[in-house]
């Protein structure tokens, strides 16, 4: 009966309970939140055990993953045309890590750390869409995070968008904020892209300038900022730029601000032809991957969750396994 129901030596749940267990757990809010609903269609779980499982298992799956991005990629659906569009975006969002003090009454060592979750995605524009009320709709993405080097993050997003077509694309578009690493990654991955800053980051670049210029002092405020957020939108950014750029910066905080911001819109000058992109129908925002971000916030950052580094990749193993077509290779008998 073990070897139908596929157990191991000294393994007591079987693997088909145990994919259920690890869906909930990446599906819910909260280990005890997946146990309250495991608890509904089984027998009484409790968040230790689901938590056990989802580690084992999320190892497996962050196993599996190494071994893939050291093999060359195949389309999952080599049936479809090669696509005229694919999109890339890359952000990142601060998750909550369990410092070296962690648990201690006294000590000099930070108890919480803050460290960066770096998400890529990529989708074919073709499976973009709009609800009835106008929202954006994306038909099927895939959603890559890493936790140390951007470079890793690179590696593994461009093997998962080969894998979903970007090798046929004739054209790529990446865009993200002004995040150095953004623009490093872009150089060494995807060089030939055509690179775009998100238009909502450079908007509220502009609203700095004008804070530093008039505080918040309104109608002077607005209108300053709304017909440069016009122009940079409708075709005239290298007017904005100019403007921007002939401030004089004066001193104190508001120079400072303003020789901050001057030197921001001067590095990605050549990322800010929004009228141009938007006319081929082409996205001008990263709204995928800032989406993306705040799934991993729901997630990962609700009140009292403090992760360690190996419990956080190895839940986020397991989500990515679901989310990017992964999934029933973990449970594969071999």
């Amino acid at each position: 009966m073990r070897e139908e129901w596929h157990l191991g030596p000294h393994q007591k749940i079987t693997p088909g309970f145990a994919e259920k267990l690890c869906f909930t757990a990446t599906a819910t809010g909260s280990y005890e939140e997946a146990a309250q609903v495991a608890s509904k269609w089984a027998q009484t779980m409790d968040d230790s055990t689901l938590h056990t499982v989802v580690q084992r298992l999320g190892a497996r799956a962050e196993g599996q993953a190494q071994s893939r991005y050291e093999q060359l990629p195949e389309e999952r659906l080599p049936q479809r045309g090669p696509t005229e569009l694919g999109v890339l975006m890359v952000d990142g969002c601060q998750m909550r890590y369990r410092g070296p003090g962690w648990g201690k009454k006294k000590t000099k060592k930070e108890r919480v750390e803050w460290h960066e979750l770096k998400l890529g995605v990529f989708y074919r524009h073709e499976e973009s869409a709009h609800t009835e009320g106008g929202r954006g709709l994306l038909i099927d993405k895939i959603v890559v995070n890493w936790q140390d080097q951007s470079m890793e993050l690179g590696r593994r997003l461009h093997w998962e968008a080969l894998r979903e077509g970007l090798g046929r694309a004739r054209k790529v578009l990446y865009l993200g904020d002004g995040a150095e690493w953004v623009w490093n990654l872009k150089q060494d991955r995807w060089d030939g892209a055509v690179g775009l800053l998100d238009f909502y980051h450079g908007s509220e670049h502009l609203w700095n300038v004008g804070r530093a210029l008039h505080g918040e002092q309104e109608p002077a405020l607005s209108q300053w900022v709304e017909p440069r957020r016009h122009q940079l939108r409708h075709g005239q950014e290298q007017r904005t730029l100019r403007q921007i750029a002939q401030l004089k910066k004066g001193r104190g905080e508001a120079g400072k601000v303003i020789r901050r911001e001057q030197n921001y819109f001067d590095t990605h000058a050549g990322r800010m032809n929004y009228q141009e992109i938007a006319k081929r129908g082409w996205p001008i925002g990263s709204g995928a991957v800032e989406s993306a971000c705040r799934q991993k916030q729901c997630r990962f950052k609700r009140c009292g969750q403090f992760w360690t580094k190996e419990g956080l990749r190895n839940l986020c193993a397991l989500d990515e396994a679901r989310r990017n077509h992964h999934w029933n290779e973990l449970w594969s008998p071999n």
